[in-house]
């Protein structure tokens, strides 16, 4: 049996950590120190084409690409016109979707034109209304960036690009749940994802201050729940949330397509401006450099000895996680939220936000299950 790892979703930092913003709560912003002193990090063509080459020919018939940052959209719309002619070149019949988290700053009616050609999926980072967005995505001057951003929505939404809001739950926004979901919906969003943010503080100890608490995020998560529910028409969610549905999958004995959500990690690799390969996202770190596409290929990188080990590690878990009644439907979470503080011990962060919302949920979650079995 072949047990190798299929080369189908990657994620691709084309601009490394640069980004035109300063987020409080950015955690991507100092892996600067990780490349060469410049000022700037953009993708050279000869690394995009290799990449694009490699992709195509090693990935599976349908392949997502995704490009985030730092913020993409700083390598200007001819860079991904360039990538989408590679990808068109290196296909082979294989169907390529293409996705891009930006910050919004710099979109404009040239980057909409794009974006619906190519049927991008957009993720925008919005927080909310102007005080819970302006209050930590700041520029480096300290001015807020919700009007831009705003703009940018409207002009996407306007113009049918297919866009979903992308917003952090922290310290100060766990505080409206009611007031951020209808804000979103009244934009126009009908799909949203929303992301608690933890960090440790600088010096080490504990959490730093924008962090949520996990009771309050568990809060947020019920009453959010609650207004999602209370959308629903003829049996069918209106509102698309990407953590209630990912838990859905579980409930129908099914992949979720979150990967906090899987018993392993790894299921994909990152690669940065210069073509180095990194085992995840939020492990951009010496330890979990893999290679670089240009001395190795894609494929033998995902299913590395390195990269084994690496997904393997979600399954070191306290004793307590694997006896817990949920354990099941988040494997421990994601383990850059596993904060070893006198607190948690080794548990994720969000172990408690998990379970006051589960022990609250459960139920209906159950209902929707068994509706959905028999309709289907």
């Amino acid at each position: 049996m072949n047990n190798e790892k299929p080369l189908s979703n990657i994620l691709i930092k084309p601009a490394g950590p640069d980004c035109n913003l300063a987020c409080d709560y950015c955690f991507y912003l100092d892996k600067t120190g990780l490349f060469q002193k410049k000022s700037k990090h953009r993708m050279s063509v000869e690394v995009l084409r290799e990449l694009m080459r490699q992709l195509l020919q090693q990935g599976t018939q349908q392949i997502s690409v995704a490009w985030q940052g730092g913020e993409p959209t700083l390598m200007g719309v001819d860079f991904f016109r360039k990538a989408v002619e590679f990808q068109n070149q290196y296909a082979a019949g294989k169907v390529v979707g293409n996705s891009l988290q930006t910050n919004g700053l710099l979109i404009d009616d040239r980057w909409t034109s794009f974006l619906r050609e190519h049927h991008s999926l957009v993720g925008l980072s919005i927080d909310g209304p102007q005080h819970i967005h302006d209050h930590y995505r700041k520029d480096r001057g300290g001015r807020g960036s919700w009007e831009k951003v705003v703009a940018a929505a409207t002009l996407m939404l306007e113009n049918d690009v297919e866009v979903n809001a992308l917003s952090t739950i922290n310290a100060y926004s766990v505080n409206y749940p009611d007031e951020i979901y209808d804000y979103l919906k009244a934009l126009g969003f009908r799909f949203m994802q929303f992301i608690p943010i933890v960090e440790t503080s600088e010096n080490g100890g504990g959490v730093a201050p924008y962090s949520v608490a996990p009771r309050d995020y568990g809060d947020f998560l019920i009453r959010l729940f609650d207004r999602w529910l209370a959308d629903f028409e003829y049996g069918e969610p209106t509102t698309s949330i990407r953590y209630f549905e990912s838990l859905f999958y579980r409930y129908v004995n099914m992949q979720p397509p979150d990967c906090t959500l899987m018993e392993h990690c790894g299921p994909y690799v990152v690669v940065e401006y210069n073509g180095d390969v990194y085992a995840c996202d939020f492990f951009v770190e010496p330890a979990w450099r893999l290679g670089n596409i240009m001395k190795n290929r894609l494929i033998d990188l995902l299913n590395s000895p390195r990269q084994q080990e690496f997904g393997n590690q979600k399954a070191e878990l306290p004793k307590k996680c694997r006896n817990c009644p949920w354990f099941s439907f988040c494997f421990g979470g994601c383990p850059k939220d596993r904060i070893r503080d006198k607190r948690t011990k080794g548990l994720n962060y969000f172990c408690e936000s998990v379970t006051i919302f589960l022990e609250y949920a459960d139920l209906r979650f159950r209902r929707l299950a068994d509706e959905w079995r028999r309709k289907n």
